[in-house]
């Protein structure tokens, strides 16, 4: 066989030896995978373990059930009113409850799986992981064309009405999920061969994408960056543009005025949205740092998912419905006729 081998042209020799180094490449690349998470995860667990930093679970569970009461309320409000339903903005504020309310319902039951120790495919982590990046990444955006929107409406309200139809604004929310998607589950795909197999006690977004910084793959703090970057622009635009067309209008005047009243409810949304956004970019950026203790980076990313991350998922449908006049005013005659009903019944 050596003496066949010595006598084949030096191309074929080429091609073989590179055939058979390349299934030993792979091997080698997903053992070495395989100490990598488990080490990240054990270290993980210690480090909770260490500063009881499970009782986080409690705030985490009162804030989604304030969360999961009113949203729902929220939604049920807007796809009953055939007047809220035409009205780009409330759909806007339904995408983003909806895109809330996965975010929670994934968040949540990664933690209790964290909680308890399940132990969960690789697989099925990657694709948890997607999701809430999907959700998360969705709210952002929605939000961010919100303050287009306001915009839109004040700067050309003879012309606002018939810029988008319903169908046309379903079919942007459509898009949006659809962009929202594209890049992390791209991700996921191309990790789906690697440690498809392997079991994880511990579930974590930021354990997920920190993988892929270590494995040079996919530029996760460009994505970040540039989405980051790109809304802000967008709403610093939006406003001062806002400022600029009705500061001769005299609704700044009044220190509780309309217009102020909506600057602060937006930008008190706006700065719950995107904090938690760029302190889990943080995370990312010190994952890889030796000079960084484990401890700390539990710390941050423990009090980022339970606590930071849920703010502004409990404080918006309660801001939507005192701040859209129209919202109140549903909710209201929901609830008469709820009781109206009930009367009707025990009569």
């Amino acid at each position: 066989a050596s003496l066949i081998t010595e006598t084949l042209p030096d191309k074929v020799q080429s091609h073989i030896n590179h055939s058979s180094v390349l299934p030993l490449r792979r091997k080698i690349t997903m053992t070495s995978s395989r100490p990598l998470i488990s080490n990240l995860t054990m270290d993980w667990i210690e480090s909770m373990e260490r500063w009881h930093l499970h009782l986080f679970c409690i705030p985490t569970a009162v804030i989604s059930f304030a969360t999961f009461i009113a949203s729902p309320v929220l939604l049920v409000c807007i796809f009953l009113s055939r007047a809220l339903r035409r009205e780009t903005r409330y759909l806007l504020v339904a995408n983003t409850l909806i895109a809330d309310m996965l975010f929670l319902i994934l968040n949540l039951v990664t933690l209790i799986g964290n909680a308890v120790r399940a132990e969960i495919p690789w697989f099925v982590c990657e694709l948890f992981t997607t999701l809430l990046v999907t959700a998360y990444s969705c709210a952002i955006i929605t939000v961010t064309l919100m303050v287009v929107d306001t915009f839109a409406a004040v700067r050309w309200p003879l012309q606002y009405h018939n810029l988008l139809s319903p169908a046309q604004t379903n079919c942007i929310l459509g898009v949006v999920w659809l962009l929202c998607a594209i890049y992390p589950f791209t991700l996921m795909m191309m990790m789906k061969a690697e440690l498809s197999n392997d079991n994880v006690t511990v579930c974590l977004a930021l354990i997920s994408l920190g993988f892929f910084k270590v494995k040079n793959i996919g530029g996760i703090d460009m994505y970040f960056l540039v989405a980051a970057l790109t809304c802000t622009f967008l709403i610093f635009y939006c406003y001062i543009r806002l400022y600029m067309v009705t500061r001769m209008q005299g609704i700044w005047h009044s220190r509780f005025s309309r217009a102020r009243v909506t600057v602060l409810v937006h930008g008190v949304l706006l700065l719950l949205y995107f904090a938690p956004g760029f302190v889990f970019a943080l995370e990312i950026y010190i994952f890889q740092k030796k000079n960084v203790s484990q401890d700390l980076r539990v710390w941050i990313s423990t009090v980022n998912a339970n606590f930071l991350m849920l703010l502004p998922r409990a404080f918006a449908p309660y801001l939507y419905g005192l701040r859209y006049r129209e919202i109140s005013e549903s909710l209201t005659l929901l609830l008469h006729r709820h009781r109206r009903n009930r009367e009707n019944t025990l009569s």
